[in-house]
């Protein structure tokens, strides 16, 4: 590496710069939309209403316009109303505009009324659509009169647009507060500011390859909110542990002539490559596993979002593997500069740690039983979480989707803003319209709408009597597709919702399975000791079941929410589990595999357990307290967010963070090395003639 400096050089700063040029676009050019269940009887339902009704579909949007003084079709509500359809009209990327009708868009006292502007675009188009003309549209109000737009495509307007106001005030809350710690963990502030400038390297490079797929493939603007949080967590994890090495490798090889300077620096570097850069490669395979497994879920956002952050994920791990040891080859001695008077910068193995790890061998059963029970009792209340998908609570109250959606129901009862769309065969529409009408669940039935061209189709809108969010209208919807006509499909914005719901619960056990097993081969390879890969990949269960049975509490009943700033909904969002899970298990792999290569390291040096256990805390417990502290400052500062979705995720993640790194793997951990002694790294014959050779002491 220290032989080809000019041409990494070279080739990052191309990279940075050319991927950099396309990085401000990002913002404007990721997709708003994907949260569907590709395949489901909704996403067909809401294809067919757009081809063949006009737009009439679940990403249509809905203008509410809304009158204090009078009837909303006289005076200056009659000119609001006119401008509203003029500005709809004029919008190339709406399909029909259907003005209000009596006895279905226009409330019975007159004082409410919604234009339809019918979806001209796909679900993403039309979230820009939204996010274009809800300004415009609410600038229209007059006195007396008020314009809120508002439906599904709204909604996930005003959702990304608070969710990416709350994920960057977030990141500008964390970078100084990151800073500090790093500041405290190396001891010196050029040492410290260079996972940070590594990590950013790394986000410039991966913003502008998103913005450069999405010309391809619709990515989620989420994918970049994640891949921020993420990459920054993980990129200060991999540059602290190549940064703490290389400095004791090179107080080691301190030559007093000055001609083995060079020869010194370049040894120093193998060394760190040898040791600490495995582990880091081995830690970044295995985030990107636990990543990849989300990718079974057939569903556009979460497999941008996984796609995103495994894309900063390989940026930054690229980086650290070539950019940094370069930075460091070149600095030397003066990554110490501005350093803390009471630093030591050669310093590797850590006499706190090491007297840690010395009580722990003599204790090992009292340590690992009162971690144990800990982590068991926050994680019992899991037994009892409930998920679903967000609520119009997520919005802020003064959001236009929000205030719209109230207005709507205000006027036309408490299902209105969450209509079910029911597409049946022309001769199947009076038996259609006969078991809506009967269904308890269902408050209101429209007319057949028959079909703009020549399809032999109608659709029927049906009202439901409660709530969109309301757990209720998932056995409506499920009486309904068991007692409609065979032609008849049911679709609408919360089916679509209720689908992708049924579709996380589903995917969830294969997710989690796959994650599993491939987190366990892939230790296995590194570590060729079965027993301790496998105990380090179920440890890793502790923490993520714990988390979540804290997040149940803050979330689903409530407790802390006036200190956090949020209204429960009575969930956990649905997308948790699934999503968190794999963010969780491999951050805690990261950890594993800190602590688990350098046991092994000592291990292959002395073949002695003790050793093993007590060296790996002595040698990566600081650097796994510095890295933890850097994570869960990070992700706590996501929970101080305005929307709950980056809090659950701030809380969640923040939470599991706090319990892996330091309890499950500097207490539990160690203490199971400790019981298991030399059967932890025991490999049969058979099984080591199939694994590589990958061996982690360096001469």
């Amino acid at each position: 590496m220290t032989n080809h400096v000019k041409l990494v050089t070279i080739v990052w700063i191309l990279a940075i710069v050319g991927l950099g040029a396309f990085a401000p676009q990002v913002e404007k050019n990721l997709s708003g939309a994907g949260w569907q269940a590709n395949g489901s009887e909704s996403v067909e339902v809401r294809e067919l209403a757009q081809e063949h009704f006009g737009g009439n579909a679940s990403s249509a949007i809905q203008v509410v316009v809304h009158s204090e003084d009078g009837p909303v079709t006289e005076g200056d509500g009659s000119k609001v109303l006119a401008e509203v359809t003029r500005m709809l009209e004029s919008e190339p990327r709406i399909a029909e505009v259907v003005a209000p009708m009596p006895g279905a868009t226009l409330s019975p006292d007159g004082s409410t009324a919604i234009v339809l502007a019918g979806a001209g675009a796909d679900t993403n188009e039309m979230v820009r659509v939204a996010t274009d003309l809800k300004e415009p549209l609410q600038d229209l109000s007059a006195s007396g009169v008020t314009v809120s737009p508002t439906g599904s495509s709204l909604l996930w307007s005003d959702f990304n647009e608070a969710n990416l106001d709350a994920m960057l005030k977030s990141e500008f809350m964390s970078w100084p507060v990151t800073l500090a710690i790093l500041v405290l963990a190396f001891g010196a502030l050029v040492a410290a500011g260079l996972p940070l400038i590594l990590t950013l390297a790394g986000l410039v490079a991966s913003a502008g390859s998103l913005v450069l797929i999405n010309e391809l493939v619709p990515v989620s603007i989420w994918a970049m909110n994640f891949a921020m949080m993420f990459a920054l967590a993980l990129g200060i994890d991999y540059a602290l542990f190549l940064v703490v090495r290389y400095r004791a490798a090179r107080a080691a090889r301190r030559s007093s002539d000055p001609a083995r300077a060079v020869t010194d620096r370049q040894e120093a570097i193998a060394q760190t490559m040898d040791t600490a850069g495995k582990a880091v490669l081995l830690s970044g395979l295995t985030v990107l596993i636990s990543l990849s497994a989300v990718m079974l879920v057939p569903s556009p956002s979460f497999r941008s979002m996984a796609g995103g952050i495994m894309l900063s994920v390989v940026f930054v791990l690229a980086a650290t593997l070539t950019l940094l040891p370069l930075v460091l080859f070149k600095l030397d001695d003066r990554i110490n500069k501005f350093s803390l008077p009471w630093a030591r910068s050669g310093e590797h193995r850590s006499a706190k740690f090491a007297a840690w790890g010395e009580r722990l061998w003599k204790r090992p059963v009292a340590w690992g039983l009162a971690s144990l029970v800990l982590l068991l009792a926050l994680a019992a209340p899991l037994l009892g979480l409930q998920t679903a998908m967000p609520s119009i609570k997520v919005l802020p109250e003064d959001a236009s989707a929000r205030v719209g959606y109230n207005l709507v129901q205000e006027a036309f009862g408490e299902g209105a803003p969450g209509t079910l769309q029911v597409l049946a065969q022309r001769d199947d529409a009076e038996a259609t319209t006969a078991v809506l009408n009967e269904d308890e669940g269902i408050a209101a039935v429209m007319q057949p709408m028959p079909a703009a061209d020549e399809s032999d189709q109608v659709l029927i809108q049906a009202v439901p009597t409660v709530d969109p969010s309301d757990p209720v209208l998932g056995d409506t919807v499920d009486r309904l597709r068991a007692d409609l006509p065979e032609s008849a499909m049911v679709g609408g914005a919360p089916v679509e919702n209720l689908d992708l719901k049924t579709q996380l619960d589903e995917s969830t056990p294969l997710v989690i399975g796959v994650v599993l097993v491939l987190g366990f081969l892939l230790l296995l390879v590194a570590l060729q000791a079965p027993l301790i890969s496998l105990l380090g990949t179920l440890a890793s269960l502790l923490s993520t079941a714990a988390a979540f049975g804290v997040a149940r509490l803050i979330f689903q009943e409530g407790y802390g929410a006036d200190l956090l700033g949020f209204e429960s909904q009575g969930f956990l969002d649905a997308w948790a589990p699934v999503f968190f899970f794999a963010m969780i298990f491999a951050i805690a792999m990261d950890y594993t595999v800190f602590l688990l290569a350098s046991a092994k390291e000592h291990y292959e040096r002395t073949g002695d357990a003790k050793d093993a256990m007590v060296g790996s805390l002595a040698h990566s417990g600081r650097v796994i307290f510095a890295a933890g502290a850097v994570m869960v400052a990070v992700f706590f500062t996501f929970a101080l967010s305005g929307p709950i979705p980056p809090k659950e995720m701030g809380v969640v993640l923040g939470i599991a963070v706090l319990l892996d790194a330091f309890l499950v793997r500097l207490v539990l951990l160690p203490v199971l090395l400790r019981l298991t002694g030399n059967a932890a790294w025991y490999c049969p014959a058979w099984l080591r003639r199939i694994l590589p050779n990958i061996t982690f002491a360096h001469d």
